[in-house]
């Protein structure tokens, strides 16, 4: 029964694995907004904490749970704590209109679902399964497949 178990988790944790990490600097070509500046401060401090199913500290993190304690740390927004219920909170907004302090969903498999909030038009920030706390690019070919939706929870956005 144990293996019924971690795949459920797996399945209702909706954290995926990723492609190798952004290198060198988060900054980008866009102004740094105040969301932005929050975003890579959040970032600075997490960067590299491991991914842990369920976990919510220092000690591990999944990638609902780093959106859950940005957004209410740096922002002050109640969010949900699953991908399954963030992906439903805020509005949809298209591709082409992602900026700073969105969130960016995708499909990584039959029922997994992953969730990262956008520093820029382009990076975004989120808890990998194999790297933990990272940026990585929309762009990158695993990421661009895999992508399903944006949604923007802040009505005060840049």
């Amino acid at each position: 029964m144990r293996p019924i178990f971690v795949l459920l988790l797996l399945v209702l944790s909706g954290c995926a694995q990723s492609p190798a990490p952004v290198t060198g600097s988060v900054s980008h070509t866009q102004n740094n907004s105040p969301v932005q500046q929050l975003l890579k401060q959040q970032y600075s401090v997490w960067a590299g904490t491991p991914y842990r199913l369920g976990g919510a500290s220092k000690r591990g993190v999944d990638c609902s749970a780093l959106v859950q304690l940005t957004y209410r740390e740096h922002f002050d927004v109640a969010l949900p704590r699953t991908t399954e219920a963030l992906a439903e909170v805020g509005r949809s907004i298209k591709r082409s209109a992602i900026g700073p302090g969105d969130l960016v969903f995708f499909k990584t498999g039959f029922s997994t679902r992953h969730v990262g909030m956008m520093l820029d038009d382009v990076r975004f920030l989120h808890a990998s399964t194999s790297r933990g706390v990272i940026v990585s690019r929309l762009d990158n070919p695993y990421w661009a497949k895999h992508y399903w939706h944006a949604r923007r929870v802040m009505s005060a956005h840049p």
